[in-house]
């Protein structure tokens, strides 16, 4: 169970999953007035949304791929992580990647949140790593 503060002012629903085995659940614009996005600008989107993750968890803030494909809106930092010490707004880094303007409306589905848990490490000097067969092989080293 996951703690929620609700403070949005057009009683927006909580994030949810759209289908049984959904791993992100959609997240909706909280907006007094609609924000236009010209080509390649950018805005930080409220959800209206505070949050109390467990210790060990995180949210990750994803684009939601039909606003991607149809519009070539995305989220900036994709994906964005929200702590589980963070207690502010949940906001949404939106661009706009296509050539035509873009309007966002109050209520709409702007993003998908995927709470995960992670792990942090701890960091051991070497002076060598073990061999594997790729080596230092990087981008495009597997193929095509």
């Amino acid at each position: 169970m996951v703690h929620i503060k609700i403070v949005n002012k057009a009683n927006q629903p909580l994030p949810a999953y759209q289908t049984a085995h959904a791993a992100g659940m959609d997240m909706h614009a909280d907006l007094q007035e609609d924000i236009t996005l010209a080509p390649l600008e950018r805005a930080l989107v409220p959800s209206g949304i505070f949050i109390e993750l467990p210790v060990g968890y995180e949210a990750q803030i994803r684009p939601r791929s039909g606003l991607a494909y149809k519009h070539g809106i995305t989220v900036l930092n994709s994906p964005g992580t929200i702590d589980a010490d963070y207690r502010g707004e949940v906001k949404v880094l939106l661009v706009n990647l296509s050539s035509e303007p873009f309007v966002i409306r109050n209520g709409e589905r702007i993003a998908q949140m995927v709470v995960a848990p992670y792990a942090q490490v701890a960091w051991q000097e070497v002076s060598s790593l073990t061999e594997t067969t790729r080596g230092a092989g990087g981008y495009g080293s597997t193929g095509s």
